[in-house]
């Protein structure tokens, strides 16, 4: 079962809160981000962020469900898409639906930000109004492409706390630089480096340095 990260977060709160706020005028009432789980296949999701809390429950059943998510990851450029919900509506429509349904929900904006290997962060803005025109899923849109950098940044420090050291040899690694290598562009001991390293493998839970890039990379650290 895919299981919500901690929402008790006050920067990632914070900052769904003032989103939410800003996009009141557009009638939209709840906001939700879906990551990919760091030791799953690419089908397999994390509910990231969920704001009002009272929507979790809609959050997690759309995360564990085949909709969206990997199968529609066929570019490399972040994807848009604009459903109305309750066209869906009938006896075989999925959980998720009838729960976003019952939550008064009529219509969602979906953002997917692809990541490597099939991968992507997803952000799903719901509203109980039917959108009439695509420039109302558009304005959705653009919001989350300004707003996601400092929220992917929060969420990123949310699940896994590196020092700057450990994120700083993780990120070179990722460059392709050995060990020796990032000694130098550090300016410390290569000893230094691997102990940074060894730290954050520990911290993501890996027992290697590619790894634990890989998992940074999912979840947005890197």
């Amino acid at each position: 079962m895919t299981l919500p990260v901690n929402f008790d977060n006050m920067g990632v709160d914070a900052i769904l809160n003032d989103w939410l706020t800003a996009l009141s005028e557009h009638g939209v009432e709840a906001l939700m981000v879906l990551g990919p789980a760091p030791t799953g296949t690419p089908n397999d999701r994390e509910v990231l962020a969920i704001h009002p809390p009272r929507f979790v429950g809609a959050a997690l059943s759309l995360a564990e469900s085949g909709d969206f998510g990997a199968g529609w990851r066929e570019s490399d450029a972040p994807l848009v898409a604009w459903q109305d919900i309750s066209k869906a509506a009938g006896e075989q429509t999925s959980r998720w639906r009838r729960l976003w349904l019952a939550h008064g929900q009529q219509s969602l904006v979906w953002v997917s930000f692809p990541l490597p290997a099939g991968r992507a962060f997803e952000c799903f803005m719901f509203s109980p109004r039917t959108f009439n025109h695509r420039s109302d899923a558009a304005n959705l849109a653009w919001s989350a492409f300004n707003v996601w950098p400092m929220l992917r940044r929060m969420i990123a420090e949310q699940r896994v706390s590196l020092t700057p050291r450990e994120l700083e040899s993780l990120n070179l690694a990722f460059q392709g630089l050995t060990a020796r290598e990032t000694a130098v562009r550090m300016d410390c001991t290569e000893r230094t480096v691997n102990y940074h390293l060894a730290n954050a493998m520990a911290k993501l839970q890996t027992d290697n340095k590619l790894a634990a890039v890989q998992r940074a990379c999912w979840i947005g650290l890197i």
